[in-house]
Order: C-alpha cells, then sequence, then structure tokens
C-alpha cells in the first residue's frame, strides 16, 4: 500500500455541501476506521478539502473516493491525486 494525497476543490453550491456534508464526514469516518482514510479536513478557508488515502495506486485511491457523498452530489468540481512518501511525523509507517 503507498499513501496518496487527493485534494478537492469545491463547487460554488454551498447549500447542497452544507446539507450533504453528515453524510461525507460519516464516510470518512467509516474509511478511517478501516485504515483506508488516515487523515481529513477543508484547506483554503473551506473551498477544497486534503484526504490522506491509502491505496494501491492513484487510481485506486480515486475509485475509493468515488462513493464519498461529495462526489455523488456533484459538489467536487475537481480532484487531483498525488502520491505522498511520508519519511517524518505520525502518518509515517
Amino acid at each position: 500500500m503507498s499513501t496518496y494525497a487527493v485534494s478537492y476543490t469545491y463547487t460554488d453550491d454551498v447549500a447542497t455541501r452544507d446539507e450533504v456534508r453528515p453524510s461525507h464526514r460519516e464516510f470518512l469516518l467509516g474509511l478511517n476506521a478501516e485504515g483506508v482514510v488516515r487523515a481529513s479536513g477543508p484547506v483554503d478557508g473551506g473551498t477544497g478539502a486534503l484526504v490522506i488515502v491509502e491505496a494501491e495506486s492513484a487510481d485506486a485511491a480515486l475509485a475509493i473516493l468515488d462513493a464519498d457523498p461529495f462526489t455523488v452530489r456533484g459538489v467536487i468540481a475537481d480532484r487531483g491525486v498525488r502520491q505522498w512518501d511520508v519519511v517524518i511525523g505520525g502518518l509515517a509507517e
């Protein structure tokens, strides 16, 4: 398994994002309990987010997050993924 940093950029649809946020967080908490999502949270004043995912590949990391209610409801304008080799800190293995 490798670590991937997945970035979200949100649409301007704040109302839908606010409505879906509880199920979005529940989804990510479930993945966190499974050890798949290592960390997650908003960035840039809430205009996007960063999700740290353990996966076999970048494509697999994105596929895992395809079921995120934010993705399903269309409040993510853009997603990016980068492999991240953590060598220092709490996420280092």
